[in-house]
């Protein structure tokens, strides 16, 4: 079994992509839980994208402890949007997988 890994900030999010044969009888918790992952990493690039343009809090120059303190607070505010429905990829990327697993 392969493993391919993201990682952020705070933590690590692990995906790990069964064999071919295995595929079929995906679980639909786990492939919803993949795709919320997945929003959620695509989230907080995007915040993090925002974020770089700009200066620190409240237009101060930032340090390195405020700039960690700014991703994990970008990291978090992705994973609760996501957990909500964020954009609607991870719905909709969950029920590609789901009609694709399902196929005979």
């Amino acid at each position: 079994m392969s493993t391919a890994s993201l990682s952020g900030m705070s933590g690590i999010v692990s995906l790990t992509a069964a064999p071919a044969s295995m595929q079929k009888g995906d679980d639909p918790a786990r492939i919803r839980t993949a795709a919320q992952q997945f929003e959620g990493l695509l989230l907080a690039q995007i915040l993090r994208s925002a974020h770089e343009g700009g200066s620190g809090w409240l237009g101060a120059d930032s340090d390195s402890s405020s700039d960690c303190a700014t991703d994990y607070a970008e990291e978090q505010l992705a994973s609760a949007m996501a957990q909500q429905g964020g954009l609607g990829l991870a719905k909709l990327i969950a029920e590609g997988l789901e009609r694709q697993s399902s196929r005979p």
